[in-house]
């Protein structure tokens, strides 16, 4: 099996460096042109059984504009969600460093990954929960499947680098997944190798 995954496309908040979270952000019209772009490069590239995407806006809306170029039907799964920062939502980057280090995986370490903001879930959660939709994904998937996920930066810094034996530290620190930025595993007899990384289409 061939599982493709994709970053969502830019939106306003990425623009402002803000912490997205759940929030309902919208793509900026360059998001929009890079989902569309992405979506006719992987229909010339592969034959996409099914897609599944984390059900927040920014990700539906560019799993829609995938969808003009590539024919599958499409799931939406919680499990692919980003991180829900709770208080911390729409913060800039910089706010968060400054008034809340104790979240900052570059200065607290492995530590930051276990901390909860207030009505959110730490970084340990997520991956339980990536994961866990990683699992179910490639358990019901068949060999001469290729599936698409669309997801968020973090979930997917979270499952690649599991996938190649990152700790959560190293996972977010060595990547940066561009907006529609696509990256490639493959499956065979239930081990998994990242073939592909951070490759954008457009």
């Amino acid at each position: 099996m061939r599982v493709l995954v994709v970053r969502h496309g830019e939106t306003h908040w990425n623009r402002e460096r803000r912490m997205q979270g759940w929030a309902p952000s919208q793509l900026t019209e360059t998001g929009a042109e890079q989902a569309r772009a992405t979506g006719e490069t992987l229909a010339a590239a592969y034959d996409i059984s099914h897609i599944y995407a984390s059900d927040l806006t920014r990700t539906r809306e560019t799993t829609a504009l995938i969808r003009e170029s590539v024919a599958a039907e499409a799931t939406f799964d919680p499990a692919w969600r980003e991180r829900d920062l709770g208080v911390y939502q729409g913060l800039t980057y910089d706010n968060i460093a400054e008034r809340f280090p104790e979240f900052s995986l570059q200065r607290a370490g492995l530590e930051a990954a276990t901390k909860v903001p207030d009505g959110g879930e730490s970084i340990v959660q997520v991956k339980d929960r990536v994961l866990a939709g990683w699992q179910e994904l490639a358990e019901n998937g068949h060999d001469d499947d290729t599936v698409l996920v669309v997801s968020h930066g973090g979930p997917l810094y979270l499952l690649l680098g599991h996938l190649q034996g990152y700790n959560i530290v190293d996972s977010y620190v060595r990547m940066n997944l561009q907006n529609c930025a696509v990256s490639e595993i493959e499956v065979e007899e239930g081990a998994a190798r990242v073939v592909r990384e951070n490759e954008t289409p457009y």
